[in-house]
């Protein structure tokens, strides 16, 4: 029976911040609308019917990433009251402020009776559409041969670049794969991979039978290769990247690009057993072991719900 749960999942439009709100969104309520902020007053009074925020107002509030603080604070003393407002990310603010706040393990706020630390990011990948990916796609990664390695390639952020030697270095890796362990490889890249990187994979692997490399037109295979892959690779710059990956139950490992601002998050994995870092490995050597993170906050937020509401999510 689909909950009578009505929600609303904030940020300020980035995708990262936009599948986690929505991810925790989705698995709780029944109705869902997402809401773009922008970051500062006023926040949407004028804009689009879908981005204003007044009356009537949402069971649930979530919202993602420090910009949206300042709105989440506001509309819960709007709201008196009329919905539960969820933070996820440290919002750098007095928890007191939301009813919950969702951190990840390596954030510096404290767990307490309004925080819950959490060791992966949030998403919206469930199994159903996992599944429905697979089934897209299953016919030409099987055709490729086995063992089929998925690798997901992201790129240049604002903690760093994405360079060349990191691309050569990565390629190196995969075509030791390909020799040694008889792998075939499904590899999607994104839009920050730099051009040159996507340069270098074509030259390597674009006559290759036993590759399947996107070229970036027509249907994203993402889902279909974290759901098909007996082995995932992702690259080091992305934590909604890493989080799905282990959300699919394969072995992850993770080419680390050295980006200082996500060591503490990849440490924290490694130490767990959870990822390796990848190297060309033939065979991984760590348990496939997996992880949803929005499950587990979910539960949380639905206990919220039924002790002010009764309704359960």
């Amino acid at each position: 029976m689909a909950s009578a749960i009505t929600a609303w999942a904030v940020t300020t439009g980035e995708a990262g911040m936009r599948t986690q709100a929505r991810g925790l969104a989705q698995a709780v309520a029944g109705t869902v609308i997402e809401k773009t902020a922008p970051a500062r007053w006023p926040w949407g009074a004028k804009g689009a019917k879908d981005d204003r925020f007044e009356p009537p107002w949402p069971d649930l509030l979530i919202t993602c990433g420090r910009r949206s603080v300042p709105l989440s604070i506001a509309l819960r003393k709007r709201a008196g009251g009329q919905m539960i407002t969820v933070h996820i990310q440290d919002p750098r603010a007095d928890a007191a402020a939301f009813d919950l706040v969702v951190a990840m393990e390596h954030d510096r706020i404290a767990a307490g009776p309004k925080v819950i630390k959490v060791a992966t990011a949030l998403h919206d990948l469930t199994p159903a559409k996992l599944a429905a990916a697979a089934a897209r796609w299953r016919d030409r990664f099987e055709a490729l041969g086995g063992p089929l390695v998925g690798v997901s390639i992201g790129g240049t952020t604002r903690r760093g670049a994405f360079t060349l030697a990191h691309g050569r270095d990565l390629i190196d890796g995969l075509q030791r794969l390909r020799r040694e362990a008889g792998a075939s490889l499904a590899v999607t890249p994104s839009r920050r991979t730099p051009p040159a990187t996507r340069a270098l994979l074509r030259n390597a692997f674009g006559d290759d039978p036993g590759v399947f490399l996107w070229d970036m037109t027509g249907d994203n295979p993402y889902r279909a290769i974290l759901a098909l892959a007996d082995r995932l690779v992702v690259t080091g710059d992305s934590v909604s990247m890493i989080s799905e990956a282990l959300a699919t139950g394969h072995p992850v490992e993770v080419f680390d690009l050295g980006f200082a601002r996500y060591a503490p998050f990849l440490d924290g994995l490694i130490a767990r057993g959870l990822v390796r870092r990848f190297v060309g490995e033939p065979i991984p050597r760590h348990a496939a072991n997996p992880m949803n993170a929005t499950a587990e906050a979910a539960a949380a937020v639905r206990g919220l719900l039924q002790a002010r509401t009764g309704v359960v999510g």
